[in-house]
C-alpha cells in the first residue's frame, strides 16, 4: 500500500474520541457503566457516526455495536478491528474509545483511499470489557466467541441489587427480534489500545505489539463476624471482620512481592457494613485481583489466595465466602500477526516493541475464535482507570497508522495466516 497519510485519517479519530468522552456520569473523568443512560447513549451515537460515514450499521442483542465495509468477495469471513465502549467508574478518555475511534478513522480512510477490500472489514464497539458493574467482564466479546450466554444475564447482580437481563432489557437490548451475538464469521482481530502501562514511555518505544495477555482471578470474599459497640466490646472480645481483611490485604501484598515480577496482586473494592464510625463492622466485602502470564503460576497463587483467606478467618472466628467470579487463562496471540505489525511498525521508522500485556483485553477473547493480534500506544506516566490518563496525539496516530496498514493487508492483500 502507498504511505498512510495519517495526518488525512486522524481527525476523524480525534473526532470520535472527543464526542465519546461527553457521554458520563458526573465526574470527576469518564463514568460510563454497562447498560447505563451515558452507555446507551455513547453506542447510539456511534450508530449515527458510522451511518453517516456509509458504513452497514447494526446492533445485536446484547448490545454490541457493528460497522461494516462489505467486500469484494461478498459474505466472507469479516477482518475485525474495534474495542469497548464501557468505562471504570472516574476512568480516562482513551481506555477502549481509542480503539474505537481508530477503528472507524481506519475503515474510513482505507474505503476512502482504496474503495471497496477484497475481504469484508468491520468495527466494533464492544458492549462491555470492564467489569465494572456486574461481577464478569467481557460480556460483548464473551457473547460474541460463545463463552458466554444469554441465559446467564439473570445470575448476575450489580451492587444496587439489578440484575444483567432488567438492566439490558430496561437499555433497549435482549429482545428476540435482535440478532444473537454470536459469531463464526470472523478471519482476524485486531485491536488498538492504549499500553495502561509506563514501559513504552520509559524505554522510549513508540508503539508496543502484543504478544501475549495475561490471565487473570478475581475473587469476591466476604468476611462476616459480629457487629457491636465501638467503645463497650474489649479488643480481646471482638470479631472484627475488618481487621481479619486489613491483615489479608497486607499478606496478599508480601506474597505477591515474593513470588515476583510479572505476577501482580491487588484489593480494588472493600465495603463495610454498617459502615458507621462507632460500631465495629459485622461484615466487610473486598475484592481480590490476580494476574500472571503463566496459567500453572496463576493458578497456584490463586489457590495460595484462597488458602489464606481461610486460615485468616478460622483465627479470627470469623466466617469467609469466597468466589471466583472471574479466571481468564493467559491468551498468547497470533505470532503472524504479531510478527507483521512488527515488521509494518518498523518499516514506517517506528520504534517497535515485543511485550506482554498485563491487563486484560477483547482480544483475548476473540484469539479463541480467530487470529488475533494488538497494538499499544504509550501512556502518560502510565496512568490508566483514572481521570488523569493521557496519550499524546503523535502516539494516537502512530498506532492509527499501524492499525490502517495492518488491516489493509489482511482485508485487501488477504495475507491472512
Amino acid at each position: 500500500m502507498d504511505t498512510v497519510n495519517v495526518l488525512r485519517a486522524a481527525p476523524l479519530m480525534h473526532d470520535v474520541l472527543r464526542d465519546l468522552a461527553s457521554f458520563s456520569a458526573d465526574g470527576p473523568g469518564v463514568t460510563r457503566l454497562l447498560y447505563s443512560r451515558e452507555w446507551g447513549e455513547a453506542q447510539q451515537y456511534l450508530m449515527r457516526r458510522m451511518t453517516t460515514l456509509g458504513f452497514d450499521v447494526r446492533c445485536d442483542r446484547v448490545g454490541n455495536v457493528y460497522g461494516r465495509v462489505e467486500g469484494a468477495r461478498y459474505g466472507a469471513p469479516a477482518v475485525l478491528t474495534g474495542s469497548h465502549v464501557d468505562t471504570v467508574r472516574c476512568g480516562g478518555v482513551f481506555d477502549g474509545a481509542y480503539g474505537i475511534a481508530a477503528g472507524i478513522a481506519a475503515l474510513d480512510w482505507l474505503r476512502r483511499t482504496y474503495g471497496p477490500p477484497i475481504r469484508p472489514l468491520e468495527i466494533v464497539s464492544f458492549c462491555e470489557e470492564e467489569g465494572s458493574r456486574f461481577p464478569l467482564s467481557y460480556w460483548g466479546s464473551g457473547n460474541v466467541t460463545g463463552a458466554y450466554d444469554l441465559a446467564e444475564a439473570p445470575r448476575h447482580i450489580d451492587f444496587a441489587g439489578i440484575s444483567m437481563q432488567e438492566a439490558m432489557v430496561a437499555a433497549g437490548y435482549g429482545r428476540e427480534d435482535q440478532a444473537l451475538p454470536r459469531r463464526t464469521d470472523i478471519a482476524a482481530f485486531v485491536e488498538a489500545h492504549i499500553e495502561q502501562g509506563v514501559t513504552l514511555e520509559r524505554l522510549g518505544h513508540d508503539v508496543g505489539i502484543v504478544t501475549a495477555i495475561v490471565g487473570q482471578k478475581r475473587f469476591i470474599v466476604k468476611l462476616t463476624g459480629e457487629a457491636n459497640h465501638a467503645g463497650t466490646t474489649p479488643m480481646t472480645m471482638r470479631r472484627d471482620p475488618c481487621a481479619g481483611a486489613a491483615e489479608i490485604v497486607a499478606k496478599l501484598e508480601r506474597m505477591a512481592l515474593q513470588a515476583g515480577d510479572p505476577l501482580v496482586a491487588t484489593v480494588g473494592r472493600l465495603e463495610l457494613s454498617p459502615n458507621t464510625p462507632n460500631v465495629i463492622p459485622g461484615s466487610v466485602t473486598f475484592t481480590i485481583d490476580v494476574r500472571h502470564a503463566e496459567e500453572a503460576t496463576l493458578s497456584a497463587f490463586g489457590d495460595a489466595v484462597s488458602r489464606l483467606v481461610q486460615e485468616v478467618s478460622a483465627r479470627r472466628g470469623l466466617q469467609a465466602e469466597t468466589s471466583l467470579w472471574v479466571d481468564t487463562a493467559p491468551a498468547p496471540m497470533h505470532p503472524a500477526l504479531y510478527g507483521s505489525m512488527e515488521r509494518i511498525s518498523a518499516a514506517k521508522g517506528l520504534s517497535p516493541r515485543l511485550m506482554t500485556s498485563g491487563a486484560g483485553h477483547d482480544a483475548q477473547m476473540l484469539q479463541t475464535i480467530c487470529p488475533s493480534a494488538m497494538v499499544f500506544v504509550p501512556s502518560r506516566h502510565g496512568v490508566s482507570h483514572s481521570p488523569e490518563e493521557y496519550s499524546s496525539p503523535k502516539a494516537l496516530e502512530d498506532g492509527l497508522e499501524v492499525l490502517i496498514a495492518m488491516l489493509y493487508e489482511l482485508a485487501y492483500e488477504e495475507r491472512l495466516p
